[in-house]
């Protein structure tokens, strides 16, 4: 099979040339790292019948991945990932020579957390890096999946350079995947990001992403690396924008659904990602914020928007909580029932999860607390074993004072609100994802709390 880099449809490119033909029968793929990322990236090129290896130097994960069992919850992943291993294709190890010998491209896919400064730590990165660099068959492509600062390629070239004299390339391949449907994602992205600058290069990672949906774009390592940070910083902005308009919409008699109805409709804006809340979550919108926040002042922009949005993120779990307060007449002595403990549906990370902030300001409040949630109850359970938890959200809320749905998981956004009424002591219902109508909530006898509802 083979073809030229030129025909690929959607493809865009600062490359000058037209590429050469790509002969391959079968790569073989590592990909250094097995949290969330790493494995679902592993199961989809195992998918597609690519020789691949997960690497991970967690030996107890590693053992449980050759199991078949996924460390966390992602829709479809834990059966492409058994898929893979049942048919020899997909192999989980802590070896390095094994894994790394034979392999025409390794990715990089640790974690790169923030550190105390806001950067990024690049530690895990570069551990990898050198971890790998004595196992290096001639001409392999190392491309960074992580999430980097522009810069980090050349560091690790340097770094792959002290160990090895064989010739060799690196890349960046930044992932967009959304937590609840990456597996979706990855299938069918929007755009498969390539960052080189070499046409060489370009041609066998096309290849290697040669079933996966989506426009191909080419373009330098660095903009690759900023092109991650400037998409999740962008959602951000649109969640922290929308979060300053349900402000003022509490002070005036607007109500914010109304108002992004308005402003949606405006072909230049877009009806979507439009979440008016406690603010954005998860493990990217945070991090890549706070880095993006941290390198704008590394280069002398620190006065600019990204520290801002960081800022106002960060404070608005706190003054919602307030408001919360004061609107109940205090937490002390109340049963307060959480519905929905992940900071999105469809997964059980708890990563920047509102829940996670709340539950100690609830309990510093002296208010008995009451969780439910369909898949993140077994890690909360380790995080707050002082809290109390059910087996559904009716039970949850059995006796509750206030009722605070934190999570629009499906089940949790059809409850039967006549029933909530009979089941709760008191009246409060917290909707602060905006999943209900304030005024069917009402008319049951409930006191509705949203998020810039009127």
């Amino acid at each position: 099979m083979g073809f030229s880099a030129c025909n690929i449809t959607g493809l865009k490119t600062h490359l000058p040339g037209g590429g050469g033909r790509v002969t391959i029968t079968v790569m073989q793929v590592t990909i250094i790292g097995t949290g969330f990322v790493g494995v679902v990236t592993a199961a989809v090129f195992a998918h597609f019948k690519n020789r691949v290896y997960g690497l991970d130097v967690d030996r107890e994960k590693v053992k449980k991945l050759r199991l078949g069992e996924v460390p966390f919850y992602e829709p479809q992943l834990a059966e492409l990932v058994r898929d893979g291993i049942k048919g020899r294709r997909l192999t989980f190890t802590s070896d390095y020579k094994e894994a790394v010998r034979n392999a025409g491209v390794i990715i990089i896919a640790v974690g790169t957390p923030s550190a105390p400064d806001g950067t990024a730590d690049l530690k895990y990165v570069f551990q990898a890096v050198a971890a790998l660099a004595p196992h290096l068959k001639e001409k392999a492509i190392v491309a960074i999946k992580s999430t980097v600062p522009p810069g980090t390629n050349e560091k690790a070239t340097q770094l792959i350079k002290r160990v090895t004299k064989k010739k060799f390339f690196m890349a960046s391949l930044p992932e967009f995947l959304k937590e609840g449907s990456a597996v979706t994602d990855t299938l069918k992205p929007d755009r498969v990001v390539i960052g080189t600058n070499d046409r060489w290069v370009a041609d066998r990672l096309i290849w290697l992403h040669r079933p996966i949906g989506g426009k191909r774009i080419v373009v330098r390592p660095e903009s690759a690396q900023m092109a991650k940070y400037a998409a999740n910083a962008y959602l951000a902005q649109r969640i922290t924008f929308i979060n300053q308009i349900a402000n003022l919409c509490e002070r005036n008699n607007a109500d914010v659904r109304e108002v992004v109805d308005v402003i949606g409709a405006d072909k230049r804006i877009g009806s979507h990602y439009w979440y008016p809340g406690l603010g954005y979550g998860g493990s990217c919108f945070p991090k890549d914020t706070k880095e993006l926040a941290a390198y704008s002042r590394s280069v002398g922009e620190g006065d600019g928007l990204f520290v801002k949005l960081d800022e106002l993120n960060e404070r608005r779990i706190y003054t919602s909580m307030e408001k919360f307060e004061r609107q109940v007449n205090g937490w002390e002595g109340k049963t307060v029932a959480l519905l929905g403990l992940s900071f999105k549906p469809n997964t059980d990370d708890l990563r920047e999860a509102p829940s996670v902030k709340i539950i100690p300001l609830l309990t510093n409040g002296r208010a008995k607390i009451v969780a439910y949630d369909p898949k993140a109850m077994p890690l909360a359970k380790k995080i707050f074993p002082y809290i109390f938890f059910t087996d559904d959200a009716y039970q949850a809320v059995a006796g509750a004072d206030v009722t605070m749905l934190l999570t629009e998981w499906s089940e949790l956004t059809h409850l039967r609100l006549g029933t909530i009424k009979r089941l709760m002591r008191g009246l409060w219902f917290i909707d602060t994802r905006n999943q209900y109508d304030p005024v069917k909530v009402r008319a049951t006898g409930l006191s509705y709390i949203g998020i810039g509802r009127v």
